[in-house]
């Protein structure tokens, strides 16, 4: 049972170690078979903590400045509700778009699962159309 607190440490953690790209913190905070669902990115199909860490690469390849900022943590027993805002600017290809030196920036929304005192699964929703208008690759 992860407990509230316990799940507060465990984001603080994550975003740590994304913002800091110190992938390999995700080892002692992630268990080996997480999950990610997110149907806004349905190419990237996430069912480990590397296959996580392969997303995280590839996303900073696209946007090598990013920064995510967990604005809430809502946690109850072995649950938690996030609220975070992402920032970064495109300089590399981002699925099919080409890099366009411009900087997006997006609230997104998820529930988060522990398991045994590790992040076991998440779920994150986003409106793609936000981050599309933002680089300029939707008509005016």
């Amino acid at each position: 049972m992860t407990d509230p607190a316990q799940m507060r440490d465990l984001l603080r953690r994550l975003e740590d170690a994304m913002n800091s790209r110190q992938l390999e913190l995700l080892d002692d905070i992630m268990a080996d078979d997480f999950v990610r669902h997110c149907q806004a990115t349905p190419d990237f199909d996430v069912r480990s903590r590397d296959d996580f860490k392969e997303f995280l690469r590839a996303n900073t390849a696209s946007f090598p400045d990013n920064v995510q900022t967990f604005v809430h943590v809502v946690a109850e027993d072995d649950r938690a509700g996030i609220w975070v805002t992402y920032e970064g600017t495109q300089t590399g290809s981002f699925g099919p778009f080409p890099a366009s030196d411009r900087k997006v920036s997006f609230d997104f929304g998820g529930i988060v699962h522990a398991r045994d005192g590790k992040l076991a699964e998440l779920w994150v929703t986003w409106d793609n159309m936000t981050i599309l208008g933002q680089l300029g690759q939707l008509p005016a």
